[in-house]
């Protein structure tokens, strides 16, 4: 029997790997990733600064730790050249030599890549992402290098304003750009944006909304100069792009799996090919892409099933996604993109509770601001209908 393959070593890779352990101890589990494998959360980043964690302290175990916890083979810095569905096998190549691996059933677990905008300037290329722990460590590295601390961030999206709390609390000048006229523009209704922004801006960030960076070029003395779009110009020590994730789709465009915003699959987690199976910030569930925690474990521990033999569809409750800005306190459930909803809103001292309500008087989705409104979570949540009901 051929093992069971998981490609990809983030937090849906390894969620899936420890949810099968705990139904099946002894089938062989191979994973195979690009990097290094090592094991951590990768939400921790954007607060590790306020939270006083070193890079170094981020990781849960590294590849041999793994390895052995969880009885599976780790290939490192292997790369899958491409799949073959119909022999059931994956072209690799490690260390300039490729290989031929086979596979009983194949996990797609290969995540999201940074959406990286078209910037001109001879620093382009100098503008950081932070989408893994190696990203994070150079961009850690950069910020204890520089003396005056000033950031720009290019994206006011939920990653964009975790990471300007972050810095903030640390005394870091923080000044986030974006081209939506509000912060979370996608998340938020307006006036909740609104008040969200007034807090964030209470500790000393700055937004510059309706424009966008147009150019980053370096100064003679060593600091960058970002040109927007509007005429203005800032100066900043470190530049940090956050402006949104794209599912890696290329590998699985080549071997024929349907794939749309993300890799297309059932809410088994089965892809157009048989066997193979998606998970994680890459996989678009029955037409919904949720790059979030709760939703990769809910897919974890269904797909552990299925690959047990146990064909088992994906349950997602209302999964609200709670926002790491303490500077502001959040908590969102978005309302389905598809349903049309008037919004309710109660006003606290602290912030304020915003109801997405839709045409027939049911409650799809809800903002709480500030932790009054935060106490009404799980009330809220369970009056909230399931996004994809659970299996009778």
């Amino acid at each position: 029997m051929h093992p069971i393959v998981i490609i990809g070593s983030g937090m849906a890779g390894y969620a899936v790997a420890r949810e099968f352990r705990k139904l099946n101890p002894e089938h062989e589990l191979l994973m195979i990733c690009a990097d290094d494998a090592v094991n951590y959360a990768k939400p921790t980043l954007s607060n590790a600064l306020a939270g006083n964690k070193a890079p170094e302290q981020i990781p849960l175990g590294d590849a041999a730790k793994m390895s052995a916890q969880l009885n599976m083979h780790i290939e490192q810095h292997t790369w899958v050249k491409a799949i073959h569905p119909e022999d059931h096998q994956l072209i690799l190549e490690k260390d300039g030599q490729e290989s031929t691996q086979p596979y009983s059933k194949l996990v797609l677990a290969v995540g999201a890549n940074p959406v990286r905008l078209a910037i001109a300037g001879d620093a382009s290329d100098d503008i950081h992402v932070v989408n893994n722990l190696n990203d994070y460590k150079a961009f850690r590295n950069n910020l204890a290098a520089r003396e005056d601390k000033r950031v720009v961030i290019l994206g006011a999206g939920l990653i964009g304003c975790e990471f300007a709390n972050d810095l903030q609390n640390t005394d870091h000048q923080v000044t986030v750009i974006d081209l939506a006229p509000q912060p979370l523009g996608r998340l938020l209704p307006e006036y909740v944006a609104t008040a969200f922004q007034k807090n964030l801006e209470e500790t000393g960030i700055h937004f510059v909304l309706g424009t966008t960076v147009e150019k980053v070029s370096r100064a003679n003395n060593g600091d960058y100069l970002v040109t927007l779009a509007n005429g203005q110009s800032l100066v900043a020590d470190v530049v940090l792009s956050a402006v949104g994730l794209q599912p890696n789709i290329s590998l699985t465009k080549q071997a024929d799996i349907h794939t749309s915003r993300g890799v297309l699959t059932t809410a088994q987690l089965e892809t157009s090919q048989a066997d193979i199976y998606a998970v994680g910030d890459c996989a678009e569930v029955n037409g919904i892409l949720l790059p979030y925690v709760m939703p990769i474990m809910q897919q974890a521990r269904a797909l552990a099933k299925t690959l047990n033999g146990e064909h088992t569809a994906v349950h997602y409750p209302a999964m609200p996604v709670a926002v790491k800005t303490p500077a502001a306190p959040l908590t969102v459930l978005p309302a389905p993109v598809d349903v049309d909803v008037i919004w309710e809103t109660e006003e606290f001292d602290d912030g304020m509770l915003a109801k997405a309500i839709d045409t027939h008087g049911t409650l799809r989705g809800f903002v709480l601001l500030g932790a009054t409104a935060a106490k009404q979570r799980l009330a809220l949540t369970k009056q909230v209908p399931d996004l994809i009901p659970a299996a009778v």
